[in-house]
């Protein structure tokens, strides 16, 4: 995870001077490169949480830059995510059958057991992947992170270990008062466009157990991925300014794609466990 020059670093040939094979060969091996680094993060990350030196100071730093900063981005996304799910829904429900008695419940069983951690997180994902990328990847690039290793200080302790730590409680915190956010606009839009009565909408009795517990898991799972992959986005950053960039858009990519692959194995272990 050491820092690269210009000079250090193996420029792979340019698009256009590779044949097919070439390509999609280099795009493998580049897969594989990452995944191996991303997988060696992830390790050093968790025994650090477990055996480092715990720096409460970094921890609520963190605690405010990923949560309390995002509060209000999600609270607005999330709102008006309630407000047009709910009115296509009703909109789309009254084409088969007239009765929208079950449109509340339905619509809290998903949020709960899906949407409002899967959606958030993707959207938590832009703006604190892309930070933490953007943060650790401009001290590399100026050698801050050498200077750490220098003084005997392992950066992943120092770095990623807190981010680790703030992301996970920070995103479970955002995604539950976001997910009561786009409840109730969503009772507000079946109220106001449906007739749909609050004491109606409010309807709890199809969220189980099972939904709470794939829906806190996906919380707390999208929380420790993000600040990972967007911290090892940040390490591998080489070539200056730009290479800032680059690392920042790659870190909202991989963590977008990583919500989205946890998503798919955590709800088809749910669908197991919980059916």
């Amino acid at each position: 995870m050491a820092a690269h020059t210009d000079d250090e670093q193996d420029v792979p040939p340019a698009p256009e001077e590779r044949g097919f094979v070439a390509e999609v060969g280099f795009l493998f091996v580049d897969a594989g490169r990452q995944a191996r680094d991303l997988y060696q993060v992830l390790v050093r990350t968790l025994y650090f949480s477990f055996n480092g030196r715990s720096e409460k100071g970094a921890f609520v730093d963190q605690l405010y830059l990923q949560g309390n900063q995002s509060v209000f981005f999600l609270t607005v996304f999330m709102g008006f995510f309630g407000m047009i799910l709910v009115f296509q829904a009703g909109v789309q429900a009254l084409r088969i059958i007239p009765d929208l008695t079950m449109l509340g419940a339905t619509f809290l069983q998903l949020l709960v057991r899906d949407l409002a951690a899967s959606i958030g997180a993707l959207m938590l994902a832009t703006r604190v992947g892309a930070g933490i990328a953007a943060e650790i990847g401009s001290m590399v690039v100026t050698e801050q992170v050498d200077a750490l290793r220098m003084c005997a200080a392992d950066p992943i302790e120092y770095l990623v270990v807190p981010r680790f730590k703030a992301g996970i409680v920070a995103t479970t915190a955002v995604v539950i008062w976001s997910a009561g956010i786009a409840w109730l606009s969503g009772m507000l839009t079946a109220w106001a466009f449906f007739g749909v009565l609050p004491r109606t909408f409010a309807n709890i009795q199809m969220v189980g157990v099972g939904d709470v517990v794939v829906g806190l898991t996906k919380c707390i799972a999208y929380g420790a991925a993000i600040p990972i992959v967007s911290a090892q986005s940040g390490l591998s950053t080489f070539g200056g300014s730009e290479g800032v960039g680059w690392a920042t858009t790659r870190a909202v990519v991989n963590s977008s794609l990583a919500v989205i692959i946890l998503n798919f194995f955590i709800s088809a272990a749910g669908l197991a466990i919980f059916p």
